[in-house]
């Protein structure tokens, strides 16, 4: 077997991740100890292919691991995330994988309406203010930010600061990140969104229109960094709208409304999400 053989395998059975394995993929970055994750047969699942869902590993990796990975990206077909275990062993495969092809058929701006309109129809006076200035018109998805640096070079900065908390990783086989929460069958949303798809949908628009990339994932958590944030107060509003029909945990367990949390992402190079 030659170099070039041997460059286009793929360790660990990494292939069996692929709906395609006999396509040549590369993975030059040496992996820790780790295995394949395979859905729990007995937790309810949504995609009929029976396939792992993601690989992991043992223990906690670095961030400078996480960096060579995502660069590897382009020519591995491997994305990788920093895992939080701190809710709960992903290995355990409590997971649902959706098909990422299912990702294509929403809409970010249909998404943001839907959620408004369902939300107003039970919404107080009180409540539509703390969404001021909109209220109850959904104002639709914010323009594009101009990039402050390459965006895989603030992914690769967040990925440091977040693996401090060690973190294991995660190798998914998705052609962007954002179709990542969708292949490993995350449910962090699902008091939310019943489903995962529509949320890489918001995800893939957020990378196209503020370099965002996805870097960690938890039990219930999402982590973005963000190469292009809204730096004026009028567009991070604007922007906050959309984080908060995606989340809407992060403005009423936090500042209590739009305005004061638009101020928190203003410039601001990495954003974090929860759900209840």
């Amino acid at each position: 077997m030659d170099d070039l053989d041997l460059r286009h395998q793929l360790p660990g059975g990494l292939e069996q991740l692929f709906a395609d394995p006999s396509v040549e993929r590369s993975l030059s970055t040496p992996l820790p100890d780790g295995d394949l994750v395979w859905p729990d047969p007995g937790y309810p699942q949504r995609q009929l292919v029976r396939r792992p869902a993601f690989w992991l590993s043992d223990d906690p990796v670095s961030g400078e691991l996480w960096a060579q990975l995502r660069a590897e990206h382009p020519t591995s077909g491997l994305w990788p995330l920093l895992m939080d275990e701190s809710a709960q062993p992903w290995a355990a495969g409590q997971v649902a994988p959706e098909p990422v092809e299912d990702i294509a058929n929403y809409a970010p701006d249909a998404f943001m309406y839907e959620v408004w309109a369902d939300w107003v129809e039970q919404a107080t006076e009180e409540d539509l203010e703390d969404l001021a200035p909109f209220g109850a018109h959904c104002p639709g998805t914010a323009p594009p930010a101009s990039l402050v640096d390459d965006p895989g070079a603030v992914a690769d900065r967040h990925a440091r600061t977040l693996a401090r908390r060690g973190l294991s990783l995660a190798l998914v086989a998705v052609s962007r990140g954002a179709d990542a929460l969708t292949a490993v069958g995350w449910q962090g949303a699902l008091n939310h969104n019943e489903w995962t798809a529509p949320l890489s949908a918001v995800v893939r628009g957020w990378e196209d229109r503020f370099g965002a990339r996805v870097v960690g994932l938890g039990f219930n958590t999402l982590e973005l960094s963000v190469a292009a944030p809204p730096v004026t107060s009028r567009h991070a509003l604007h922007v906050a709208a959309e984080h908060w029909a995606f989340c809407p945990d992060i403005l009423f367990q936090g500042p209590g409304t739009l305005a004061g949390y638009a101020e928190e992402i203003r410039g601001r190079t990495w954003w974090s999400f929860w759900w209840d």
